[in-house]
């Protein structure tokens, strides 16, 4: 007898044994996807761990695998093994790593069906709700219960359902709904009986008094070249319609005629429409020194740090880098810590590589994503794919480079759902696994990856000029303190230096970018006579008021509401707004800079993939003279008209309860200082400050990166933070306030026990409470040369211990290694 170990997509660290039937048993290897079925109705997609004949040591049923998805694997080595490291390293359940990994569409999933009685007779009369869902049959047919709701228009028709059910009216069951679609699209052809010149006459002959029929058919011939086998091409009905200029109806009659015919033919999504490829740039002298210098690194280390300043030209060099791989017929992953940046990167590769990029990312549909996985999959050619952190997953043939850009962005971790890994730390371990090398890339580098190439566990390669010898931009900064104290700048956003450059970049026709990090009109809004602040009901934070919808948001669970006319608590009508957003910035920017054209880059403005193309693109192609955004402005985009950079409010950033803030401050305003200047001409950047003496905003004036990491390293190194200790945070929450409080106590205690002073807590973060849960975490600080799966024992150990206790069942509980 045959045995299948399976790993299911439910947050289960186990894997679960089932019999392989017998047809099966030839055509089942590791790494297959197999429906089984688990619970008491439910199916799965379950990915085969291992085939064994290893006989269960359980007393329960084993149950027979259900179906066999595909007899080819879904994954390939080594996947497998990278899910089980992800699994180990990040203290999660292997099903977790399992959910992330696969794009929906390529697992079959259980939803409920529902299919009427046909001998039913109802002994009394129905509610109109019951006899609506009963009228909604067909005779035989089977509905969803999302089918159901929309063909009978009632909002919740689970409860009419059970009561149905009661009746003997309905049965319910449950059906496997398969989740990829693959794209078809309509083609025309000429009907067999009329091919030839001959036919072809007959079929005019038939023609004569349908003129529009006619110059439809002459258009098919044109397009078709079907007289002409050599030059014999496909038609697409789209295709046809708009060269021939005709209505559908007209097309159907020629298919009912019996002279055209319709047929199906399934088309990829992934198609990159470029009409002529270009040959990589040439590097400067400085870039080939860096070129070569990362040759050199790469002879002795798996890993090389990239540390090259704002428009350096580091994308050509990945460009020269990834031509060089794939001609080896090795496949290239170049990774991108945000959606925001892939718009303008991936013009600028698809130009170079034409049909050999893939884009993996989650603003692709599922069925976009599940062609990728399966060109991959299926096929073993030199492939460039450029993603998210989600495209670590993907099946590699023959991984030979990966790059990762913008290598110090926290937003290469992932922190809900579980497995919380960091991309930048996971795509080593892949390329490792594939004896592929991996380059980081930053203007600001993190200090985590800088330690580890000043300690020579990395390579580490400079490039200190921007590309065509242009100058770094002039930073200014502004003492906004004492502006107010003159009353210079009053109630206003701006100060008279940055009023007076923007006035100057647009009567040049050049362009502005302005950075605040915050979305929304006013974070706080408070009521001047009694104090009220208007808070979300689920979390524990200030609602920000977002003037466009003329609502209150929170940005941790999304509740909203209306902005009251007056003050619920005292009656009246003065309600302050406090604080600044880039809705506020564009709104006085407006007012002062009516005739410029004024786009706004932030979440609000940028949900889907195609609005946040539109924005950059009319940035980029001189649509928009201002731009005003949080964060998504300063990732690695290139503008080659932007002379003035602002930023509205720096000490925002240095004022975080955080070990990183520092850190992440000079990052931040770094690089949205080098969006100034990228081409021909230096340009200038206004920082606005209440602390222009502060160490950090003369570091970033004068771009003293190494000086800043020294002073943050020193820092470190006293208080046993990262990279000289692995931090590890258990996350405890509950909706019962005074349990959590309990429990955290208890949990720290008996982790002090084994741990010492190395554990720190219990403490409630910044925001206590999200979405209704409150929050408590306990601080774990591990020698970084600790190994990480007895830490993982132990942590196991402890929680194990917890679980006896009854109360400890009321709390949600999750590990956050190496937390961002």
């Amino acid at each position: 007898m045959k045995y299948a170990d399976v790993i299911l997509p439910l947050s289960l660290a186990n894997s679960y044994t089932y019999r392989i039937p017998q047809d099966m048993q030839a055509a089942l290897v590791a790494g297959c996807s197999v429906i089984v079925h688990f619970g008491k109705r439910r199916y799965y997609t379950a990915i085969v761990l291992e085939v064994h004949n290893r006989q269960p040591q359980s007393t329960l049923e084993v149950k027979e695998i259900y179906a066999l998805l595909d007899a080819s694997p879904v994954l390939r080595r080594p996947q497998l093994r990278f899910w089980q490291w992800l699994s180990e390293y990040y203290l999660c359940k292997l099903g977790d790593v399992y959910k992330a990994a696969l794009p929906s569409g390529l697992k079959l999933e259980s939803e409920t069906a529902v299919s009427c009685i046909k001998d039913f007779e109802a002994q009394f009369p129905l509610r109109p709700a019951e006899q609506a869902v009963l009228d909604a049959f067909s005779d035989g047919q089977k509905l969803t219960v999302s089918e159901l709701e929309k063909k009978t228009g009632l909002r919740n028709v689970v409860s009419t359902l059970s009561v149905l059910l009661t009746y003997g009216a309905v049965e319910v069951q449950e059906e496997l709904k398969k989740g990829f679609a693959p794209k078809l699209e309509t083609y025309v052809s000429l009907s067999d009986e009329y091919r030839g010149h001959d036919a072809l006459q007959k079929a005019f002959d038939l023609l004569k008094r349908a003129h529009k029929q006619e110059l439809l058919l002459v258009a098919y011939l044109d397009l078709s070249h079907i007289l002409n086998p050599t030059l014999a091409t496909e038609v697409t009905k789209k295709e046809l319609l708009q060269q021939s200029e005709c209505s559908v109806s007209v097309l159907d009659g020629l298919v009912k005629r019996g002279i055209l015919k319709y047929y199906d033919k399934e088309v990829g999504r992934l198609q990159v429409h470029i009409s002529r490829l270009q040959p990589p740039q040439p590097l400067s002298p400085d870039q080939e020194k860096a070129y070569a210098d990362i040759h050199e690194s790469f002879k002795i280390k798996d890993v090389c740090l990239l540390h090259g300043i704002t428009s350096s030209g580091k994308t050509e060099i990945y460009i020269r880098l990834i031509s060089e791989v794939l001609s080896l017929n090795r496949q290239v992953l170049y990774l991108l810590p945000e959606i925001a940046i892939t718009t303008q990167i991936t013009n600028r590769l698809a130009k170079v590589f034409g049909d050999k990029l893939l884009v993996y990312h989650s603003k692709y549909s599922d069925n976009e994503r599940v062609e990728v996985w399966n060109k991959l999959r299926a096929e073993k050619k030199p492939l460039l794919i450029l993603g998210v952190r989600s495209s670590l997953f993907l099946p590699f043939y023959d991984l030979g480079l990966v790059i990762v850009d913008e290598e110090h962005e926290p937003g290469y971790k992932q922190q809900d759902p579980a497995p919380r890994y960091h991309a930048r730390n996971a795509a080593i371990m892949l390329a490792n696994m594939h004896g592929a090398k991996t380059l980081l890339g930053s203007a600001t580098p993190s200090l985590d990856s800088y330690f580890n190439a000043l300690t020579g566990k990395y390579g580490l390669v400079s490039l200190n000029l921007r590309y065509g010898n242009t100058q770094m931009p002039q930073i200014i900064p502004v003492n906004v303190k004492e502006l107010k104290r003159k009353k210079i700048m009053k109630d206003a956003l701006f100060s008279p230096i940055l009023i007076d450059k923007i006035t100057e970049a647009l009567n040049n026709d050049e362009q502005v970018i302005l950075f605040q990090n915050r979305r929304g009109f006013a974070p706080v809004i408070e009521c001047k006579s009694c104090g009220w602040v208007p808070h979300c009901v689920n979390c524990d934070v200030s609602l920000t008021f977002h003037k466009f919808r003329n609502q209150l948001v929170c940005h941790y669970c999304g509740y909203t509401y209306q902005l009251p006319p007056v003050c619920p608590e005292c009656r009246e009508s003065d309600l302050k707004m406090m604080g600044v957003g880039t809705e506020k910035v564009e709104e006085e920017i407006a007012s002062l800079f009516p005739a410029a054209k004024i786009g706004r880059l932030d979440f609000d403005t940028a949900r889907t993939r195609t609005a946040y193309e539109r924005i950059i693109d009319d940035f980029d192609g001189g649509k928009i003279s201002i731009l005003i955004g949080t964060q998504m402005v300063s990732k690695g985009l290139d503008f080659g008209n932007v002379s003035v950079v602002g930023i509205i409010n720096a000490d925002s950033l240095l004022n975080y309860p955080d070990f990183r803030a520092h850190e992440r401050a000079y990052q931040l305003m770094v690089q949205v200082s080098g969006r100034a200047g990228r081409r021909d001409k230096s340009g200038t950047v206004i920082l606005q400050t209440t602390q222009p003496e502060h160490p950090l905003i003369q570091m970033v004036q004068r771009f003293a990166y190494q000086e800043m990491a020294k002073m943050q390293l020193t820092e470190r190194s006293m208080f046993r933070y990262p990279p000289y200790y692995r931090l590890i945070v258990v996350v405890l929450r509950s909706r019962n306030e005074a349990v959590l409080q309990e429990q955290s106590l208890l949990f720290a205690a008996k982790l002090r026990e084994k741990l010492g002073d190395r554990v720190l807590g219990p403490v409630s973060p910044p925001v206590t409470r999200v979405q209704s849960l409150h929050i408590k975490k306990i601080v774990l600080k591990i020698e970084i040369s600790a190994n990480i799966s007895l830490v993982r024992k132990l942590l196991e150990a402890v929680q194990h211990e917890m679980q006896m206790n009854s109360a400890y069942k009321q709390l949600l509980v999750h590990f956050d290694v190496d937390p961002a």
